[in-house]
């Protein structure tokens, strides 16, 4: 890849930032596309300065993890209307100094979960209740899949049941009513911390759907539980590719082979 003064600069923004896959993934995706753009991480605290900073420098997209993902919505020119139902803001681009707001999470995890299983008519329960949770949450309200909500903070769990308008469960009863799919959105069973899992062993049934968003490592605790229950299970970096291939494409119109990306991710991932 040459570097030179019409090389375009895309970004992550978060805090911690430095562990993401999103460099390599959208690097990747740049030299396949034969684009002159390079992505970088940038660690920060302000969010109010970033942005200030995403329009002086001319910064062509951002992606924006957490814990901004909130908290930068009011210093947007425009907010796409599902980012805005959400309530959470992953992907900024940059239209000559206008920057737009948008959500790829939730289509990542719809198509992750739609390579596996047909959605409508169908149940999930969603474990967590942060930005991930929501945006899958009214993804999958909008597909016609009845959502409910389990999490260790209640505060938390019921407020956003109530957004979603749908069942809060305690952690300690979500195994109450059976779901097709069960789609895990907390930080619990990520690297270094492999051995952690919420979820009851006993809940995980044959023929069940379980998504476990976390990508590092590729086979968490829950997802190595749910394969030899027989359920079908799906890790976080389908959804993590499908999401940045969504961000790619708003700021570039462009796509490029999910397949190739998945191996680069992969290979990432075994070396780090």
């Amino acid at each position: 890849m040459k570097v030179d003064q019409h090389t375009a600069l895309y970004g992550v923004i978060g805090n911690p930032v430095r562990h993401s896959l999103s460099p390599a993934l959208h690097n990747a995706a740049f030299s396949v596309t034969d684009l002159n753009a390079v992505y970088l991480a940038f660690e920060a605290k302000d969010i109010e300065e970033c942005i200030r900073g995403i329009k002086a420098l001319g910064i062509k997209g951002i992606s924006i993890t957490i814990p901004f993902k909130t908290a930068v919505m009011p210093y947007l020119d425009e907010i796409d209307p599902l980012a805005r139902r959400i309530g959470a803001v992953n992907t900024i681009v940059n239209h000559n100094g206008r920057l737009k707001g948008y959500n790829t999470d939730a289509l990542g995890a719809l198509k992750a979960l739609e390579e596996k299983t047909k959605l409508p008519g169908m149940t999930c329960l969603i474990i967590g209740a942060g930005g991930a949770a929501r945006a899958i949450g009214f993804m999958l309200k909008e597909k016609g899949v009845a959502v409910s909500i389990g999490n260790r903070s209640p505060k938390r769990g019921k407020e956003l049941a109530r957004s979603l308008e749908c069942l809060y469960l305690p952690l300690d009863e979500i195994g109450v009513g059976k779901a097709d799919i069960l789609v895990q959105t907390t930080p619990v069973g990520m690297y270094p911390h492999i051995d952690q899992c919420l979820i009851p062993e006993h809940i995980l049934e044959e023929g069940m759907v379980v998504m476990d968003i976390i990508y590092n490592p590729l086979e968490t605790r829950l997802k190595k539980m749910a394969a030899e229950r027989g359920c079908t299970t799906i890790n976080g970096l389908r959804m993590f590719i499908h999401q940045g291939m969504e961000q790619f494409r708003l700021w570039t119109g462009l796509s490029a082979p999910l397949n190739l990306i998945q191996t680069v991710l992969e290979e990432e991932l075994r070396t780090t």
